[in-house]
């Protein structure tokens, strides 16, 4: 199968760093395109820098959809324009706080979240909510650590993740720890090892439900939420969505 693979923000090492990731954990029949789009923020760490990101993510769906890849994978957190990519994608969109959640709620009684920076924790609140999984949750610890320091990590900002986790688990009850950006992909097992909890990173957690799905021939539902845009024109920079809602009905 074919996933397309995508980092929501311009910064291509993150992509890479991301696709390592990805490809660790995929089939050998899957094969991971990576990519991101060519407009946009360079890191998503707010509402605004999310909703400048939306649009061009959703030109990589279109890119994908014409690719028939299999699934997409929107590697960010916030599991940013989720819906819409639901609604111009024929296969599978999975967004991997959705995924880690998941995956984490089969393992453990109650699972913390560690993030990056403290004003994304009310974001990653309410995506506990909008998946029902709040209930779950022990707590959302932040780290203030950038994503675009994750690029490349060193000790010291391995340090502070691994002790948030610590306070996650010690203080909050957390049985199980879910990483709270793409970015932090790379340490799942040292971290693993280090607490002896189970750690969740999204980006691995989509991927092989991604690869579930297409084993089982399930696909996106396009009828309801999830139809077709309605036909419509479109003006100026976004002319090339004008025929998006009859591509997909062919």
């Amino acid at each position: 199968m074919k996933i397309n693979l995508i980092n929501p923000n311009t910064c291509t090492g993150m992509t890479e760093k991301i696709a390592e990731s990805a490809r660790a954990v995929a089939l050998t029949t899957t094969d991971i395109i990576a990519s991101s789009p060519s407009d946009g923020p360079e890191s998503i760490e707010s509402a605004f820098d999310e909703a400048i990101a939306s649009a061009a993510l959703l030109d990589v769906i279109q890119a994908g959809e014409a690719a028939q890849v299999d699934a997409h994978i929107i590697a960010c957190f916030g599991d940013p324009a989720l819906d819409a990519a639901r609604e111009i994608a024929t296969v599978p969109v999975i967004g991997i706080a959705g995924a880690a959640f998941q995956l984490a709620s089969l393992i453990s009684y109650r699972f913390g979240i560690v993030t990056t920076m403290t004003r994304t924790l009310p974001a990653s609140e309410h995506l506990l909510h909008r998946y029902g999984y709040q209930h779950l949750c022990s707590g959302v610890r932040a780290t203030d650590i950038a994503v675009l320091d994750l690029e490349e990590t060193n000790d010291d900002i391995y340090l502070e993740l691994k002790l948030e986790c610590e306070k996650s688990i010690q203080s909050d009850g957390a049985e199980a720890i879910v990483l709270g950006c793409a970015g932090m992909s790379d340490l799942v097992a040292r971290l693993s090892e280090d607490l002896q909890v189970s750690v969740i990173d999204g980006v691995a957690a989509a991927v092989k439900l991604a690869e579930s799905l297409h084993q089982l021939g399930l696909k996106t539902c396009k009828i309801g939420q999830y139809g077709a845009p309605l036909t419509k024109a479109f003006h100026g920079r976004y002319q090339h969505w004008d025929n998006c809602s009859t591509t997909l009905k062919k």
